[in-house]
């Protein structure tokens, strides 16, 4: 394998090129006319235009994709994640190319890709489960009469969803016809499919998944565990590792149940298999995921592996180089997504540019991002500006360390989720561990994050008319790490 062509954009594929650099392997970027001046494009040694701004006239485009990397006479495609990471049509159209897709085969990905599918393989290892229908449910009184066996609170869920979507919370009878027919909407919407399944709602859930690799020769492993529970609209902002309430029997049942999914789909590459935790510590299988997840950084840090490394050699048809027995944790790791955001208008993205950019920096801090300083943050994707990532001995130097480099890190231009993710790791909640997928609901308003809003103000007005004059807004000592898009702009 010479040379690889990174299906993807931003931060992903520049850490995808980074590590296929260390090993020697040359890089192909494709992107679409938002990111001709993006830092991903510049780094790998070739690059080509494939359409316009929008991810389906672009990084959608799974046959010219495939056409680019047969022209530049590249061996593989790396996915990345989002976009065509668990399109297991694209994988065997990758396949049958004569090309090597660096990720599972299409065929673990169809079983994997439909939850109800991959409730179904799981269950045959005795895997536990929630509560719920067997399978896809149309039938309003159908959805009654289960709902009523299993009792509320309850979730519809789309069986093709992934990130919220197609996901509602029904918390009495008379709200299932319309939050069914919402859900079935927004799945045949978001996904191209209707279908949508019924499950008991857990109380207090933590949201818990298990990393794993899978080589091409029966050998499976997993990196022990992911806290994910902080999340907005059901999507992630806060992720660490080790979780703070698993014990060593629970890390390892849980592994296991993990290590028989991946085994029940034949899987290789790198994976996760997703876990609800109640109040009690019962788990339930939720998910697997067929791609390398954004968060994967921690796991990287508590175990010293390099996961996309890893794929590639996967890929290449390499056994693991190291068993169970070898792996250990090692300290505490958090990371935060940094997000162009507002978390006082409920989550909702912020566009504009980087008119200040400044990353952190020292001993066990990573920043994996895809954006300069002068940018421009883009409409058409996600908003996720970076993630930023910490290593500590332990779980209290971790957090000591993230609020350090969430100090140090210097946005100006758009509002970002830096000083929402300040105020989880300062709550006492979070601090002793004492949280679930609620945190937001139970503990977060708007407001709390406006009682600096005078001190924002008065540095915006002084970045703002530093400007004015001529002067670069990055002299400007920042007390503060991000300053709000309005409040520039009325200064500006």
């Amino acid at each position: 394998m010479k040379k690889i062509l990174i299906a993807n954009r931003g931060e992903i594929a520049l850490r995808v090129m980074r590590s296929a650099r260390e090993m020697g392997i040359k890089t192909v970027a494709v992107f679409s006319e938002a990111d001709r001046n993006a830092p991903f494009v510049r780094y790998a040694d070739e690059a080509v235009c494939i359409g316009p701004p929008p991810s389906s006239q672009s990084y959608l485009l799974g046959d010219k994709i495939i056409e680019v990397c047969k022209e530049l006479k590249a061996d593989a495609i790396h996915p990345g994640y989002g976009f065509l990471s668990e399109n297991a049509e694209f994988a065997r159209k990758v396949k049958k190319a004569g090309l090597i897709f660096i990720g599972p085969s299409a065929e673990s990905m169809d079983m994997m890709g439909d939850k109800l599918s991959a409730k179904a393989t799981a269950k045959k290892f005795k895997v536990p489960m929630i509560p719920g229908s067997e399978g896809a449910i149309s039938d309003v009184k159908e959805a009654i009469k289960i709902a009523k066996e299993i009792g509320f609170p309850l979730l519809i869920k789309a069986s093709a969803g992934g990130g919220g979507k197609g996901m509602r919370l029904v918390e009495k009878e008379s709200e299932i016809e319309e939050q069914m027919k919402m859900a079935i909407s927004e799945a045949i919407s978001a996904f191209g499919n209707g279908a949508v399944f019924i499950e008991k709602y857990a109380t207090r859930p933590r949201h818990i998944e298990i990393q794993l690799l899978a080589d091409n020769h029966g050998n499976c492993v997993y990196l022990f565990e992911r806290e994910c529970s902080i999340q907005r609209r059901h999507q992630k902002v806060i992720e660490e590792a080790p979780s703070s309430v698993l014990t060593e029997e629970l890390r390892q049942k849980m592994g296991k149940c993990a290590v028989d999914v991946a085994k029940a789909c034949n899987y290789s590459g790198a994976g996760t298999v997703e876990f609800l935790l109640d109040d009690k510590l019962n788990f339930y299988f939720l998910e697997m995921n067929t791609r390398l997840q954004v968060e994967h950084t921690v796991s990287e840090m508590i175990t010293g592996l390099d996961l996309v490394k890893e794929q590639i050699k996967v890929a290449r048809n390499e056994k693991l180089s190291f068993t169970q027995a070898d792996l250990k944790i090692n300290g505490h790791a958090i990371e935060v997504r940094v997000c162009a955001e507002d978390p006082t208008n409920n989550f909702l993205p912020d566009i504009g540019k980087l008119l200040v950019y400044k990353t952190p920096a020292g001993p066990g801090v990573r920043v994996d991002d895809g954006f300069e300083e002068g940018m421009d943050i883009p409409i058409y994707y996600d908003p996720m500006i970076s993630k930023l990532i910490v290593h500590g001995k332990d779980r209290t130097e971790a957090i000591e360390k993230m609020l350090r480099a969430i100090r140090d890190y210097k946005i100006v231009g758009v509002e970002t989720t830096l000083d929402f993710c300040t105020f989880v790791l300062n709550h006492k909640a979070f601090v002793s561990g004492d949280f679930d997928t609620g945190f937001i609901a139970n503990y977060f308003k708007p407001e709390m994050l406006n009682q600096s809003s005078a001190e924002l103000d008065e540095v915006a007005a002084l970045v703002g008319s530093l400007v004015y004059e001529g002067m670069k807004p990055s002299n400007v000592n920042l007390q503060t790490n991000s300053v709000k898009k309005s409040n520039w702009k009325a200064n500006r």
